[in-house]
């Protein structure tokens, strides 16, 4: 296995390469990250630059000719594709690097597949350039990709999220069969990819699986998403933003466990499937909030009073959805994952970990 991770210097990104460098499939392991402002090989220390299975690309996706270059001169046989622009407040405010990474990006990245798996004897140069489909026949480009050419052992992950399903009422839950419903530019972008990416296993016969996951937590989060900057405030004695009434409802996934599922996906699902990937963790936001307050004050007390009097409610974000929950069930009975964490036991272990690691906070964030 030569693997391509993408992001792999993000979050979830830097987690999934800590949980799977070791295994003894893979041959080699690259990185292809652009390091934007969420993007630090500080996430990887230990791993980069010594690990013998690691090779890090500095490539952006939007770059075609790079990213085609990479698959080949590594000649990658299995992708996990995590890269993406990620945080719905920045969404809303810029959408444009939403839309050319989360979709543009994701494009590059299949076309390049889809040639070198193809064709993986040729030269990146003889290969498909990744804009050529529209200079073909209709009748060239539906056999442009041969399936019979492709290596059984080929994978495409696509990692996705629930928001594209939009928002639930007050009960029920977001399955694979789920009508997608964006609401937000960075859901609508997400939710776009996971079509082309569709689209090409049903066009092409590329080996594509694609994952929708809860919203995840755990070390390495970017001090901009709701945990980090719970604990940074407490810590700094700044007020605590909640937004609207608090009461949106979110399914909390422990970053480790959502390592596993997507090794799990990767290995053993069925291309052309789809898997739905939750903690079964409902909380709102205000309850998750007071939570954390609690856990600071019991780990670190006597910082200046009860860190629940730093909440403060804010005028709620546009397009907010009310409630999120998965349906988990289809990967456990197809490919039997389940979560093993709790949401207690994770959350304990992430702000412990926030604690520990103030300066690599310091560190990511000083750029800002």
């Amino acid at each position: 296995m030569n693997l391509l991770i993408t992001g792999g210097a993000g979050f979830i990104g830097s987690n999934l390469i800590r949980h799977v460098i070791d295994r003894p499939e893979i041959t080699k392991l690259v990185n292809l990250d652009c390091l934007t402002y969420a993007g630090h090989l500080e996430n990887l220390d230990g791993i980069h630059d010594v690990h013998p299975r690691y090779v890090f690309e500095k490539v952006d996706l939007r770059d075609k000719d790079e990213v085609l270059r990479v698959i080949h001169q590594h000649d990658i046989t299995h992708v996990m594709h995590l890269a993406a622009e990620s945080h719905v407040d920045r969404s809303i405010t810029g959408p444009s690097d939403f839309i050319t990474t989360n979709i543009n990006g994701t494009f590059h990245l299949l076309e390049a597949c889809r040639a070198h798996w193809s064709h993986p004897e040729k030269g990146a140069r003889e290969l498909l350039p990744a804009d050529s489909v529209e200079q073909e026949s209709t009748k060239s480009v539906s056999r442009v990709f041969e399936t019979d050419n492709v290596k059984s052992a080929d994978r495409f992950l696509h990692v996705s999220t629930d928001e594209v399903f939009g928002s639930l009422g007050p009960t029920g839950f977001f399955t694979e069969e789920t009508p997608y419903a964006p609401n937000s530019p960075y859901s609508a972008s997400k939710a776009s990819s996971d079509m082309v990416v569709r689209s090409y296993h049903h066009t092409y016969g590329l080996p594509t699986l694609i994952t929708n996951c809860s919203n995840n937590y755990g070390p390495y989060q970017f001090p901009e998403k709701l945990i980090p900057v719970v604990i940074q405030s407490i810590l700094d004695r700044k007020s605590i933003p909640v937004y609207g009434d608090g009461m949106n409802v979110r399914d909390w996934l422990y970053v480790g466990d959502h390592c596993e599922a997507l090794w799990t996906v990767l290995t053993k699902g069925k291309p052309g499937e789809t898997y739905n990937i939750g903690g079964c963790n409902e909380k709102t936001n205000l309850h998750l909030v007071q939570q954390i307050c609690d856990l600071v004050d019991e780990l670190r007390p006597n910082l200046g009073g009860s860190p629940r009097s730093l909440i403060t409610f804010v005028i709620d974000r546009p397009g907010h959805d009310r409630r999120y929950a998965i349906d988990a069930g289809k990967i456990e009975r197809e490919l039997g994952w389940t979560p093993a964490h709790t949401f207690e036991s994770g959350i304990r272990e992430t702000v412990a970990w926030y604690l520990r690691n103030q300066d690599w906070v310091q560190s990511v964030t000083r750029a800002l």
